[in-house]
Parts: C-alpha cells; structure tokens; sequence
C-alpha cells in the first residue's frame, strides 16, 4: 500500500503518517522530523530527509511545511500502475497477512435469553460481525461467539417472555433469537456458547479451585471473595454468596479460562454501555488466571435513539415496549439498517433516521453507494466486448481520475487502521468517499466514446471501482445490486 511504500522509502517502519485535510498539504504528510530531531532544528532535518527521496518515482513533489513537516505528493505514473494490482487480486485486494493466523475470539450479543432483540443487540451484533470479517481480511483466525445465559436465577423466576405478552419459555424465546439473528440479521456464529456447559463439565469447580491454589480468594461475611483489586479493580468481588449460591462472576472466570483453554491469543467482546463496571474485574480476572491483561479488549457500544423526523420512536407496534432489531430490519431493510448502525464509532450515540433510512436518493448514504455499484454494472455491461490494456494506463491523468485511483488505493490503508483501533465506522465513510469520487469521475469524464484507447483504460478503472466497492460493501455485509 502507498502509506507502506512511503515508510520503507524512509526507512522507518514505525513512523506515522497520515493524510492530510487540505490537498495544498499532499495526499501523505508526516512529523518524523519533529521527532527525531533531539536538539537539531527539525527543518533542517527534514530537508535531509527529503534530500535523500525526493527524486523517488513514486512522488511528484515532496515538500516541507511549516516547523517540519513532510508533505507528499504522489505521482500520477504510480497511481496508473496501481489499477494492474487491483484488477488482479480481485475480491483478495485489501486482504494481508497481517494477522499471521493468530486466533481471536470475537463475542457479540450475546442477548438477555428472556426477552426480544434490542436495537443495542442489534448495534453491537453488526458490530461484531463487521469487525470478524475486517479482522479476517487481515490475516487473523476469527471465531465468533454468542454466550448463552441458559443459567441462573433469571431463568428458574421467568414465566413470561416479551414477545407480544405470550408465555413462553427461555428455550423458545432463544431460539426465537437466534432465529432472527440467523435469518434476518445474516449473522453466522461459529460457536453458541452454553453458560450450564461450565458447570455440567466441572469447569466452574476447577476455576475455582484455581483461584484457591493460587491464593487469590478469601472468606467473608460468609462469602467468598476474589482478590480483584490485587489487579488493578476498584474493589474485590464475590464468587460465592453468602446463601452458598454462585455469583455471576465465577461463570464468566469460567468462560473465559475456557477461551484460553481453547488456544485464543486474543479475546475482544463488545458489550453495552450499562456494562462499563464489567471492563475492570474481567481485566483483572485475565491477569489472575497468568494472561496479559491486553489480550482481553472490551467494545462499548452507546444508546442507539430511533428517530422519525425529529421526533424519537419509543413504542414497538407489536411488543408494546420498544422497538426490536427484526422490527427495524422490516421497516427499511436489512442493508440500510446495517448501514447506519455502523455509520457512528461505538463510543458516540447513535440517532437512527427511520425517513432518511427509507428514502430512495443521494441523501440516504447506503442508496448514494449502492447506486454508484449499480451505475458501475451498468457500464460494465455496455462494455463487455472491451478489452483491457495489461499495464498501460498512462492516458489517465485527468483530475477526477487520478483522485478516484487515490481513493481505491486507500482501501488497503482503510482496512489495516480498522484492525488496529477497531473504529469500524471508518468503513462506510469510506465506501461514501469512494462513491463520491466515481460519481464525480462518472460525471466528468466518458467512459465509452470514439477513442478506443481511453476507452479502455477508464472502463478498467471502472472495473477497478467494481471490485474496491464490492469488497467494501462485503465487509459490511451489504448487498452489492446490479441494479436499482
């Protein structure tokens, strides 16, 4: 990738750079001057720097700004060439090795067993979906997991679950659940993780007896404590009630060993925002059983608010209480109600536009990129007796085409920041930019006229857009129509 090639020209793997917010500061600008510069005058190094690079192919024009600041222009012979590696990897473009085959185990939803899918459930289980596949793209071996709750004291009191007021029992409202996570929200979990299982293969005792051995419990007002704060918790934590009954901490001690046991080096789990309290003694429990406590990430998804207009939707149609995520996907769709759930990084709350969710224009962002695949099948289809030069793309050098090359090679940089910080609404702002950059390119330039040549070049930019947009569109698990 270009952000790659610009570090190796360098010779500093772990500088940072980052694209810059106006175009008069390049397409790539870094600080590495400021950095290393110790007691030197930071110009005066990065002038030595640019001495060393500046007559690289790769760029047009490498400047420096300001106190010393790098900025680089990319140049439009590379770009061209660019378009050869795209058409070739296909649907494998963007993907790495970056994950070296490590193991992660990635738990989302893992809803409340009594009651309907909420709109949070449905938050975090896009979430969760999208962040496997990204993580895949990368390298890494991904499981996805769903932690059934089929233990406990909310279980034995239930009689009454909250579909439509009828009665119904835990094991009809999970499969219930897992149905419309299934059917209508397209999410496949590799494991259904069953909380009674801990217990029925003594797992439970064994922990327990674990934390004994290594001196991390404690007997009091007839409980039994873990020394949580031992590891960086606020407080110390009961295992054991003072009535002998298990608290809810011990299964998830339990639970998670077993994720250990079952060889994942990593093990992110995305939960709600009333759950924050939960991040500490879980951080502190990874540490007790001989883990670092980094191998154990927690993502907190906010409140989601349903909006018509200005006004807010509290009241389900059917349940009487809230709107459920089977609901919302029924009312404007499977893709738009991904969409939008992943349009907004986890710690920010969420306004979800029920009218703009089902509008059919450029306003609603999953129709704007979604018609731009469909306006790229379009051509695609006048142009099947084309044929498409090997390498020789030179003759792309307007503006709108250089800046849609720019656009399908930051897909690559896209998907390797998201594996590093999590923040997955980075993926449909980019399928946005990208829509945007093609429909201005689409606009500005024609794809099929009278000089075969050009023809040619810009339709394997177009088929080079096709195959950047699907990939992108997959990662959300998003339809890509071929015509709207």
């Amino acid at each position: 990738m270009v952000r790659n090639e610009i570090k190796k020209i360098i010779g500093n793997a772990s500088v940072l750079i980052e694209k810059p917010g106006e175009k008069t500061h390049g397409d790539y600008s870094t600080n590495i001057a400021m950095i290393i510069s110790g007691k030197k005058n930071p110009r005066e190094v990065a002038e030595k720097l640019v001495d060393k690079i500046k007559d690289n192919k790769m760029f047009e024009k490498v400047e420096i700004a300001g106190p010393g600041f790098i900025n680089f222009f990319i140049s439009k012979e590379y770009l061209q060439k660019q378009i050869k590696g795209i058409l070739e990897k296909k649907e494998k473009y963007g993907s790495s090795k970056t994950g070296k085959g490590l193991k992660i185990n990635v738990e989302f939803i893992s809803a409340n067993p009594t009651g309907p899918l909420t709109l949070g459930n449905g938050r975090g289980g896009f979430g969760g979906d999208v962040l496997s596949n990204i993580l895949e793209k990368a390298g890494y071996n991904v499981a996805r997991e769903f932690y059934i709750n089929d233990r406990g004291k909310q279980i034995e009191d239930l009689k009454k679950g909250l579909y439509k007021g009828e009665k119904r029992t835990v094991s009809q409202i999970q499969k219930t659940n897992q149905k419309i996570i299934t059917k209508d929200m397209k999410i496949k979990f590799d494991v259904w993780f069953s909380e009674k299982s801990l217990y029925k293969n003594k797992e439970v005792d064994r922990v327990l007896a674990l934390l004994k051995k290594k001196k991390l419990t404690y007997g009091k007002d007839d409980a039994l404590w873990f020394k949580s704060t031992k590891f960086g918790d606020d407080k110390d934590r009961v295992l054991i009630k003072g009535t002998g009954e298990e608290a809810y901490l011990l299964s998830d001690v339990a639970y998670l060993k077993n994720k250990f046991d079952r060889g994942f080096k990593k093990n992110i789990i995305f939960i709600g925002a009333d759950h924050h309290g939960y991040i500490k003694r879980m951080k502190a429990v990874t540490e007790a059983l001989g883990y670092k406590k980094e191998q154990l990430e927690f993502i907190v998804m906010q409140l989601v608010h349903l909006l018509e207009g200005k006004k807010e939707v509290r009241m389900s149609k059917r349940a009487g209480t809230y709107v459920t995520v089977n609901e919302l996907i029924n009312e404007v769709g499977l893709d738009a109600t991904r969409f939008f759930f992943l349009q907004r990084g986890s710690n920010s709350h969420l306004n979800f536009d029920l009218k703009l969710a089902k509008e059919k224009s450029s306003n609603n962002p999953v129709y704007y990129v979604q018609y731009a695949y469909a306006r790229i099948c379009a051509v695609s289809h006048k142009s099947e007796n084309f044929q498409f030069p090997i390498s020789n793309f030179q003759l792309l050098d307007k503006e709108e085409e250089l800046a849609l090359i720019k656009q399908l090679v930051r897909f690559e940089e896209v998907v390797e920041d998201t594996v590093k910080d999590y923040q997955i609404q980075r993926i449909p702002q980019y399928a946005i930019d990208l829509a945007e950059s093609f429909h201005r390119f689409y606009q500005s330039c024609q794809v099929i006229g009278e000089d075969k040549k050009l023809s040619s070049s810009r339709l394997a930019l177009v088929k080079a857009t096709q195959i950047v947009l699907k990939n992108t569109l997959e990662l959300m698990g998003i339809s890509s129509p071929s015509k709207m």
